[in-house]
C-alpha cells in the first residue's frame, strides 16, 4: 500500500515537473518571438502593371524606379498620384536590371546575373559609367556613409560610395537563424528593410547586428483578381520628409502607402 501511494506521488510530482517546464518554455518562447506588425492602407495609387518592379525610392515629390526582364528593363521617373511615368531610360536587353538607390547627384542600378552595374545622372539618366561587383545583384539601399547590397543571400554587402567596392558585410538572423532571399532593400529610421522574395513580409533589420528587429506582415494588399497577373511583392520606397512608406510589387497595378500598426 505504502510503495502505491509513493508510485502515485511520484508520477504526480513527475507531471508537475513537466507542465511547469511546458509553461516556463511557453512563456520564454512568448519573450523571444521577434515582433511582427501588421498594416493600414492610407492611400492606394496606380502602379504600371507591365512594371517588374525591382527597385523603388522617393525622392524630391517622385518615385524612381528599376524594372527587370531581359529586353524590358528600364530606369524610370515616375509621378507618384497617378503613375504617370515622366522620364524613362531603357537598360540594354542583355542585363536584366535589379535594385536602385540613389547617391548625391546620381542613381546606382544594378544588374542581375551580369555583375555590372549603371551609374545614372539623376537628371539626365545619362549613363556617366559602369561599376562591377561579385555574385548577383539583388536589392540596394544607403545609409548616412555606405551603400547596402543584398544579393539574395542571408548577407549583406557594404560598399564605399566613391569607388564602389566592398568595405564590409552584415549577416542577418532571425533569433540566430538566417534569413536569406533578402531583396529590394530600403533604409527607414534607422533600419534595413528588406523584401524577402517570394513572401509578403519585409524585415526589419539592425544595421549594427543584422539581428530581425520585427517582421511586417502585408498579406492582403491586393485582392484575389488582381492577383492572378501580378507577380511577387517587391519595392519599398521611404518619405523622410513626411515619414510615409510605399510598398508595390513586380506587375502590381497599385502602389499602397502603408503605416505600421500595433504588434500581433
Amino acid at each position: 500500500m505504502i510503495r502505491r501511494n509513493y508510485i502515485r506521488f511520484a508520477a504526480g510530482a513527475m507531471i508537475l515537473v513537466v507542465a511547469l517546464s511546458v509553461v516556463r518554455y511557453s512563456a520564454q518562447t512568448a519573450v523571444s518571438q521577434t515582433p511582427v506588425y501588421g498594416y493600414q492602407v492610407v492611400h492606394t495609387y496606380p502602379h504600371d502593371p507591365s512594371a517588374f518592379t525591382q527597385g523603388l525610392i522617393f525622392l524630391d515629390g517622385v518615385l524612381y524606379e528599376s524594372t527587370g526582364l531581359n529586353n524590358r528593363s528600364s530606369l524610370r521617373k515616375v509621378q507618384l498620384e497617378t503613375g504617370k511615368v515622366l522620364q524613362q531610360q531603357q537598360v540594354p536587353g542583355e542585363y536584366f536590371a535589379e535594385g536602385l538607390v540613389n547617391w548625391g547627384p546620381d542613381l546606382l542600378q544594378l544588374t542581375w546575373r551580369s555583375k555590372i552595374g549603371f551609374v545614372y545622372d539623376r537628371a539626365t539618366f545619362a549613363v556617366k559609367r559602369r561599376f562591377s561587383y561579385t555574385g548577383e545583384g539583388w536589392g540596394l539601399t544607403k545609409d548616412s556613409a555606405r551603400i547596402i547590397l543584398s544579393d539574395g543571400s542571408s548577407t549583406l554587402r557594404f560598399l564605399d560610395p566613391k569607388t564602389l567596392q566592398q568595405t564590409g558585410s552584415l549577416n542577418v538572423s532571425d533569433r540566430g537563424r538566417p534569413v536569406s532571399e533578402l531583396n529590394e532593400l530600403e533604409y527607414v529610421q534607422g533600419e534595413i528593410w528588406a523584401n524577402i522574395w517570394q513572401t509578403e513580409r519585409i524585415a526589419r533589420i539592425s544595421p549594427f547586428t543584422g539581428n530581425v528587429a520585427g517582421w511586417i506582415d502585408l498579406k492582403g494588399l491586393l485582392k484575389p483578381a488582381e492577383k492572378t497577373s501580378a507577380d511577387v511583392l517587391n519595392g519599398i520606397a521611404y518619405d523622410s520628409a513626411t515619414n510615409r512608406i510605399f510598398v508595390t510589387g513586380k506587375l502590381w497595378p497599385k502602389l499602397f502607402e502603408i503605416k505600421l500598426v500595433s504588434q500581433k
